[in-house]
């Protein structure tokens, strides 16, 4: 390891190591210290990302929540580099699955037409897809509500409802199966 990567390391070291101590001019140094460098760590492994920020911001935050973990008789780096390798797989995972999750606000399969609709019309699509969640258990339901209609992300719903991102994916997936079916049974 060159000088300079041995200096930072013992800073972080030391700065960790005061922070966990409850010194907050340094825990805010190290922060400092760290936004550039894993800034550059996140565009390295995922160029020209339109949110590098917010996945940075969800790196510092994983670092705070669990910065009592850091055992300061071992090197800092390598347990920074763990979180932040992590923080950008879930933010690459959450992306992935938001470009893959179906969407229930059109069904284009299920309702045909030029796409000039009378209000009557969409009222009564708007009724047939309230029918159709109403048949959904629960579980479902709430993943619908929560991901396609407040929009929520599937860590965030994970987060409100304490089921699994994979469980809330399978859920999307048979609530909007049950409904497309439900739909073409009633359309």
């Amino acid at each position: 390891m060159s000088d300079t990567l041995n200096d930072r390391e013992s800073r972080w070291r030391a700065l960790m190591a005061s922070s966990q101590d409850g010194d907050q001019a340094a825990y805010g140094e190290l922060l400092s210290d760290l936004f550039p460098f894993l800034r550059r760590f996140v565009l390295r492994r995922w160029p020209n990302a339109y949110d590098t920020e917010d996945v940075v911001q969800e790196i510092l935050v994983s670092i705070h929540t669990v910065r009592q973990t850091y055992d300061r008789r071992r090197p800092f780096t390598p347990w920074l580099m763990t979180i932040a390798a992590r923080r950008v797989a879930d933010a690459a995972r959450s992306r992935y699955a938001r470009a893959n999750e179906t969407t229930v606000d059109v069904l284009p399969e299920t309702f045909h037409g030029d796409g000039a609709k009378s209000e009557q019309e969409a009222r009564d699509d708007q009724d047939a897809l309230r029918r159709a969640m109403a048949i959904l258990p629960d579980g479902q339901r709430q993943a619908i509500e929560l991901i396609k209609i407040q929009g929520l992300s599937l860590n965030e719903a994970s987060r409100v409802t304490g089921k699994s991102v994979g469980s809330l994916k399978v859920g999307i997936h048979r609530a909007v199966k049950a409904m497309r079916q439900a739909l073409e049974r009633n359309g």
